[in-house]
């Protein structure tokens, strides 16, 4: 564990929120704690996007070792460490100590079994326009069902699976020579752009 993370801070702020997932922010800028899992492309998204430059990416956790995203915070000097997907309650003391306002799953792949337990609101990505195609594998399934567009959602996280309240989303057509490989690409970019706005569009709004 890095000597940074101090797991015994008290935090003078810590805020419960319902199902419905609101958000109460008094502030524009806020501190961002992200989750990875894999490369970490929308996490560097994040860091580097314009329209993010206002809020502080304080920390980022990854559920595995050694993968793309920990390699990206190093880069640009966030703190980052492991946690595994089944330490919930670690990443929860985690964030509190880092007074975080808002924990962004980019590309987190686990579902988080108590996320009303976290101090903050969380948003997730997800490659299809919910609530269809939840869960795994739903580029192949939006393909083989015949589908004429697909695309990206960012979504509140409950305890339902891909469930939460819907925040923005962004259309991805399937062209007729579309692979798999070929439209979630598409769909990734499509993400690099709504999540970066979804982030900033929560932070000027207050959810009562």
């Amino acid at each position: 564990m890095k000597k940074w993370l101090d797991l015994n801070e008290n935090t003078p702020w810590k805020k419960g929120y319902e199902d419905t997932q609101q958000i109460l922010i008094g502030e524009n800028q806020m501190k961002l704690g992200i989750m990875c899992s894999g490369n970490g492309t929308n996490f560097e998204n994040i860091v580097t996007n314009p329209i993010c430059k206002e809020h502080e990416v304080v920390l980022m956790i990854h559920n595995k070792k050694k993968c793309g995203a920990a390699k990206r915070a190093e880069k640009w000097g966030i703190p980052h460490c492991y946690v595994s997907h089944k330490e919930e309650d670690q990443m929860i003391k985690l964030f509190e100590a880092w007074r975080v306002d808002l924990i962004v799953l980019a590309g987190y792949m686990r579902v988080l079994k108590k996320p009303s337990e976290f101090p903050c609101p969380i948003i997730n990505v997800h490659p299809s326009l919910l609530p269809k195609y939840k869960g795994l594998n739903v580029v192949e399934r939006a393909m083989e069902a015949g589908e004429e567009k697909t695309g990206c959602t960012v979504h509140y996280v409950n305890e339902e699976l891909d469930g939460g309240e819907i925040i923005k989303q962004g259309e991805v057509p399937i062209l007729p020579d579309d692979t798999v490989e070929s439209l979630t690409k598409a769909i990734q970019r499509m993400e690099y752009a709504i999540l970066p706005a979804a982030i900033q569009e929560l932070s000027r709004h207050k959810f009562l």
